[in-house]
């Protein structure tokens, strides 16, 4: 009898979870699906009209004054996501959803160099909170649910589902992860990434064309490029954060921050005549998994994202973390003596693994962009990384759970 209790409280925690997960997935898969399009038609407008970055200063401006006007409560952004699922006070405004969308599709209109991770897993983590007053859900349930809605949006807005459900699990705590949500965040993510193909989303094909077998030279280059993906990530954080509350002390008026951002940027992309570091970046992308290119490239991409990120545009970090990491991959391949596309791929990933402290779901994300032979050789380097990139990250909201190492401590006797 107690057996079967106990089969039955499984199958109802099962179909609970399956019918929350289900209804989570559709609405964060449909708006990933519809900004992803409208981002589509942002970049392609932005590159056939050029003369759209000298707009970026007055596009700046109104979205830094939408969110003083009507987006204080949400101006945390991912970090408010996760500040709620530590300790649960109140159910995310729902504005947070087209509010993001919006400031970051201008963001891209007109040419910061931002993400879109950020976008997704607002609307997803702001889309599924509205759950918790509608199924009266508590807390633990609550903070469940958040998770599911970020695992949702990050796996719909990048065709990663795997790396997504791990995204969502740990991405809250550094050392440590939350079992309980192993089964919302994978279906959420699973049934996200299904809804938006449905919806007819197509996601950028990266091909590496050549792993090689697993010998000991590979490996070592692998550990030496994870260190430098490690710092560079960390490098990224910090610089961020540090010019955004410079911006903060200097400029008291918010919507004059991303002002005087994109005036930078505009004049940068004049001076340097390219647009090769605005907007997201992904024909350089692949084109750094086929072929080498500029070694400075990397340095080009951090600093426009900086500027934009840490002025106060919209979008998110690990797109920019991507290119980041696929060119300064592509740089060190001559230099380990690996193929420029391995170690390209391997920075693609690495880089935000130690930028965001998850180096499971990078090291899974690297499989479902790139095929399971890579594996071995992006764990290696994403470990790596994320020992390298200390405990601070691109989420400031983000814990410490445990240390990344064991320090022993010499004690008198």
């Amino acid at each position: 009898m107690q057996r079967l209790s106990a089969l039955t409280d499984l199958l109802r925690h099962l179909l609970k979870w399956l019918l929350l997960a289900l209804v989570v997935a559709v609405l964060a898969g449909s708006a990933s699906a519809g900004f992803l399009f409208s981002l589509d038609w942002a970049t392609r407008t932005r590159m056939a009209h050029a003369w759209l970055i000298w707009l970026l200063p007055v596009a700046g401006f109104a979205v830094g004054w939408l969110y003083l006007r009507y987006g204080s409560s949400v101006e945390g952004g991912a970090n408010l996501l996760l500040d709620e699922i530590h300790d649960p006070k109140k159910i995310i405004p729902l504005r947070m959803a087209p509010l993001v969308l919006g400031g970051t599709v201008i963001s891209h209109l007109f040419g910061a160099s931002v993400g879109r991770e950020g976008t997704a897993v607002q609307m997803g983590g702001a889309l599924a909170d509205q759950l918790t007053r509608m199924f009266r859900l508590n807390n633990d349930d609550r903070r469940i649910i958040l998770m599911a809605g970020i695992s949702a949006g990050f796996a719909s807005v990048f065709g990663t589902p795997l790396a997504g459900a791990i995204f969502g699990l740990e991405v809250l705590a550094i050392g440590r992860l939350r079992y309980e949500a192993m089964l919302p965040c994978l279906l959420a993510a699973v049934i996200a990434d299904q809804v938006g193909l449905w919806w007819g989303v197509q996601h950028t094909h990266y091909a590496v064309p050549l792993t090689p077998a697993l010998s000991a030279w590979p490996l070592c280059a692998m550990v030496i490029a994870g260190v430098l993906f490690g710092v560079t990530g960390k490098v990224f954080a910090q610089a961020t954060h540090g010019l955004s509350g410079l911006m903060k002390r200097w400029i008291g008026y918010a919507p004059l921050r991303p002002l005087a951002g994109g005036l930078a940027v505009a004049i940068a992309v004049w001076l340097l005549g390219t647009d090769r570091y605005i907007g997201l970046g992904i024909p350089t992308i692949v084109d750094a998994l086929k072929q080498p290119l500029p070694a400075y490239d990397f340095l080009g991409k951090m600093a426009f994202t900086i500027v934009s990120l840490g002025t106060g545009f919209k979008g998110g970090e690990v797109t920019p973390l991507f290119y980041i990491g696929a060119t300064l991959g592509n740089a060190l391949g001559p230099l380990l003596h690996q193929p420029v596309t391995l170690l390209a791929a391997i920075g693609f990933v690495a880089v935000f693994a130690g930028a965001a402290n998850t180096p499971i779901a990078s090291t899974l994300m690297a499989m479902e962009l790139f095929g399971a032979e890579i594996g071995v050789y992006a764990a290696i380097a994403c470990v790596v990384a994320y020992l390298f990139s200390g405990h601070a990250g691109i989420y400031r909201a983000q814990r410490s759970g445990h240390a990344k190492r064991t320090i022993h401590k010499d004690t008198d006797t």
